[in-house]
């Protein structure tokens, strides 16, 4: 082995600037990147931990990255992405993002936030982070992240984040936090849809768009009925949308593309008791297919289940107290990248919990996985 086919993701990153004076460099910033990166890929959640695989693997790395000054210490890994402006990492990794994803016409795309719960920092007035991310449904991937500013919220986040994407021919989904007519323009603007969660933050609208489901002499008929059951519950899900909706675009005509309302109804039955929950949306797509609209409520989900979960569970990131300047919100980065490589390598049928392992284990996987190749003398390229 006597060199690392990097570019695939190295490329997309080499625009980011190193914050480092130039007479303090001993590391390549690229090769800081990398060993993190991979340090992160086996399990390792902190600086040290990160500079302790770096030298459990030292030989390895040097034969890869051709390292003059060793591994760096975990001061430097710290400081480096401590400094890195997070904007910058952000755009590089939608662009990288980009080129993963193979967006279908249709794809649901849903948007939501996160906070990150350890980057609170009590002693120096910092407040935990949020990340708003978007999760490509079909393919499974995170196509990119944005941190909401300190004296802001996720409305201000999201357009900067959509910006990032190329959504043309997608479904954009988000809760009622992003149900606002700026974003909807923007999404239309992007040539996209949107079906976007209703509650009582829109002045008068939910509570229209309520009282027309709940009327017997408006409410449209069951457009579509699903059937879920397992660990003791059985759930029904009822799906109503029209797009016969002139008087509701007369009462609020500044929310752009707006052609359907949908009610979503579900009645889960547990021990014996039963529980109704009914959701409100709008969107931009049209009521002909209740089916459909269903699955992509229903879509909007897999960001909680497939994202947000795993990187608690697998990535353990509410733990995470990785907190100077700007390294939580990089790391979050870095954690979205580490996910989304194993996401994409499919000779492992484990979860990303193993293979996460099998990386740390195996040194021929590790580089599978970081350059979706197998090393041309390990066993697995035979």
């Amino acid at each position: 082995m006597t060199s690392l086919p990097t570019g695939s993701i190295l490329h997309h990153f080499a625009s980011i600037p190193d914050p480092r004076l130039n007479r303090r460099k001993l590391h390549k910033l690229s090769d800081i990147f990398f060993i993190t990166l991979c340090a992160v890929i086996c399990g390792a959640d902190d600086w040290v931990a990160i500079e302790l695989f770096g030298r459990s693997k030292e030989k390895w790395f040097t034969q890869l990255l051709k390292l003059t000054h060793g591994i760096p210490s975990h001061d430097t890994f710290g400081n480096v992405f401590a400094a890195i402006d997070t904007e910058q990492f952000s755009r590089c990794f939608s662009r990288w993002a980009a080129d993963l994803a193979d967006l279908s016409a249709g794809e649901v795309v849903a948007i939501d936030g996160k906070c990150l719960r350890r980057s609170l920092d009590s002693a120096s007035a910092k407040s935990a982070i949020y990340m708003v991310s978007a999760w490509a449904t079909d393919n499974q991937l995170v196509l990119g992240q944005q941190k909401v500013d300190s004296k802001s919220n996720e409305i201000t986040a999201i357009p900067k984040l959509l910006m990032q994407l190329d959504i043309a021919g997608a479904v954009v989904t988000m809760d009622a936090m992003g149900c606002q007519t700026k974003i909807a323009e923007q999404i239309i603007e992007q040539k996209a849809d949107y079906l976007l969660s209703l509650k009582g933050n829109q002045g008068t609208l939910h509570g229209d768009v309520k009282l027309f489901f709940e009327s017997p002499t408006t409410c449209p008929p069951v457009g579509h009925e699903s059937y879920d059951a397992g660990h003791g519950r059985i759930e029904t899900r009822i799906v109503r949308a029209t797009s016969d909706i002139g008087w509701l675009r007369k009462l609020h005509p500044h929310w752009p593309g707006l052609t359907s309302i949908v009610a979503v109804t579900a009645l889960r039955e547990c021990k014996n008791k039963v529980t109704e929950e009914t959701r409100y949306f709008i969107s931009s797509m049209d009521a002909t297919d209740p089916k459909r609209l269903g699955q992509v409520v229903r879509a909007h989900w897999g960001i909680e289940n497939n994202l947000h979960w795993v990187l608690d569970h697998s990535f353990r990131e509410d733990d995470q107290r990785m907190r100077k300047g700007h390294s939580d919100a990089n790391m979050a980065v870095v954690r979205h990248i580490a996910l989304n490589l194993l996401k994409l390598e499919k000779t492992a049928r484990v979860g990303v919990k193993n293979k996460r392992l099998k990386a740390g284990w195996v040194d021929s996987y590790l580089l599978k996985v970081v350059t979706g190749k197998p090393a041309t003398n390990s066993p697995e390229s035979q």
